[in-house]
């Protein structure tokens, strides 16, 4: 996910690494921290793959900064990653909201609408954080007061998410 957050910020337009960093940090949140150990590599390799281009710049100081900027060829694999994500990026939330955050890339309504209708179909599967022999627990079932507040906080997540792809869906 990471290097779909820098391909999604690139093709907004270019960027220092720092101001990346910021932007991809902000995105992620407090939940998955991005550290200049995990991002400078993801640069790399996208550059070694020619997905992304550095230009030099000359810095406020003496040293110079990279600006990055996306290619014709990073834009296109963007559009693919976007287009049909792998389904643990369908099924994990963070990963999906990092789709999320960069859909609207998609220049056709129906490939958008494509990956949304995978969510939805996820949502909709039956599911539970723990269970007795093969059935789900509901909330009232668990004794444990944390327990309980997992899945009082995941259902209403879960039905607010489905009734926002629902609405967009039909719009």
């Amino acid at each position: 996910m990471l290097e779909l957050a820098i391909l999604g910020f690139l093709a907004e337009g270019p960027l220092h690494g720092y101001e990346l960093r910021r932007r991809v940090a902000a995105l992620s949140g407090h939940a998955r921290p991005v550290s200049d150990g995990s991002l400078y590599p993801a640069i790399n390799r996208l550059a070694r793959a020619g997905l992304l281009e550095r230009r030099a710049e000359p810095g406020a100081s003496a040293a110079q900064r990279q600006t990055l900027s996306l290619t014709g060829e990073g834009r296109a694999d963007l559009l693919r990653r976007l287009r049909d994500p792998a389904e643990h990026d369908i099924t994990d939330s963070t990963r999906f909201f990092t789709i999320l955050a960069f859909l609207s890339l998609l220049p056709d309504v129906a490939d958008q609408h494509a990956v949304l209708r995978r969510r939805l179909e996820f949502l909709e599967r039956p599911a539970g954080f723990f269970y007795d022999g093969d059935r789900p627990l509901a909330a009232r079932d668990l004794a444990d007061p944390y327990r309980r507040g997992m899945l009082v906080v995941a259902r209403a997540t879960s039905r607010a998410e489905r009734d926002w792809l629902r609405e967009t869906l039909s719009g």
